[in-house]
């Protein structure tokens, strides 16, 4: 597998039910924990990791069924929201306990499905967090409601509820393929060996089951099984609101619009914000030549 710009030691963590995590733990000082979305994985931090593992303990997980880690069936793992937060939580308690990582002074860095799982384990442990770096993510409720927008309404459906959808997901991987296109994923085309980094864990039909089921865990309503968690860590929002937090936004976003960002600068008003016109969802392709400087010294002050 070839992985262009990615020369960190891979490392695994496995779980009791022989469920194997594999992450990356690069660098010494201050850890900072990366928590990518759908349909990615830790291949998207490569570039922030090079440029803090100078100064920090740089810790980028790859979440059960995405990138490196084991795909297991569904009949073995269940890919919901909580399942993700008990997977954070096992994973640091690993790292606190037996790799010399501290209890306290983590920054969480999130992007996509990174925000509900990195807010939700933070309100678990608020007092290991000292620093937020918010990457087009959420972690509350669409303020939108139950509505889809309507540019997304159709297809959505169609990927989340049907058995074309199940095929356009296993069969030929659509979802991961038009993430990584302008203007679905990114405004910039992608150079091709990293396209190619971007789909390569998900291969084969039977490693994608992950992608789709993110799909159909987005919760829309009270009767969503991950509609609970991400009401009380929305509600819960407030005690982190003396933490210092950079919010970086590629405002050319299709799902994680300026209405989500709203939000978060309603909740965070002395939030340092960088905005960018001209990226979309995948900012750190489209927009790391600047995102990553602000980071940077973000964390050093």
């Amino acid at each position: 597998m070839s992985l262009p710009g990615y020369p960190f030691t891979s490392r695994r963590f496995v779980r009791r039910d022989g469920i194997g995590q594999h992450y990356l733990d690069e660098g010494a000082g201050a850890p900072v924990l990366m928590l990518h979305g759908n349909p990615s994985w830790s291949y998207m931090w490569r570039r922030l990791i090079l440029c803090l593992r100078g100064e920090h303990r740089c810790v980028a997980p790859d979440h059960i069924g995405m990138g490196l880690s084991d795909k297991p069936g569904e009949d073995r793992y269940a890919y919901t929201l909580a399942s993700r937060v008990d997977d954070l939580d096992a994973l640091t308690e690993h790292l606190i306990g037996t790799q010399g990582a501290p209890a306290h002074g983590w920054t969480l860095v999130m992007h996509d499905w990174g925000g509900p799982i990195g807010m939700s384990w933070a309100r678990r442990h608020p007092e290991r967090v000292a620093r937020l770096v918010v990457l087009n993510t959420a972690a509350f409720p669409n303020p939108r409601g139950s509505r889809v927008r309507p540019l997304l309404r159709a297809p959505f459906w169609v990927l989340r509820e049907t058995r074309l959808g199940a095929r356009l997901f296993l069969r030929h991987n659509v979802f991961n393929r038009l993430a990584t296109l302008p203007p679905l994923g990114v405004r910039r085309r992608m150079p091709g060996p990293v396209r190619a980094a971007f789909l390569a864990p998900g291969e084969l039909p039977g490693q994608r089951v992950a992608v789709r089921r993110f799909v159909q865990d987005i919760p829309l309503g009270p009767g969503d099984p991950a509609w609970p968690v991400l009401e009380r860590t929305g509600e819960a929002l407030g005690q982190f609101a003396d933490r210092p937090m950079l919010i970086g936004w590629g405002l050319r976003d299709l799902v994680f619009d300026q209405v989500i960002l709203r939000r978060w600068r309603e909740r965070f008003p002395a939030a340092e914000v960088h905005l960018f016109r001209d990226a979309g969802h995948y900012l750190l392709e489209d927009a790391h030549d600047r995102l990553l400087p602000a980071i940077r010294a973000f964390l050093r002050d």
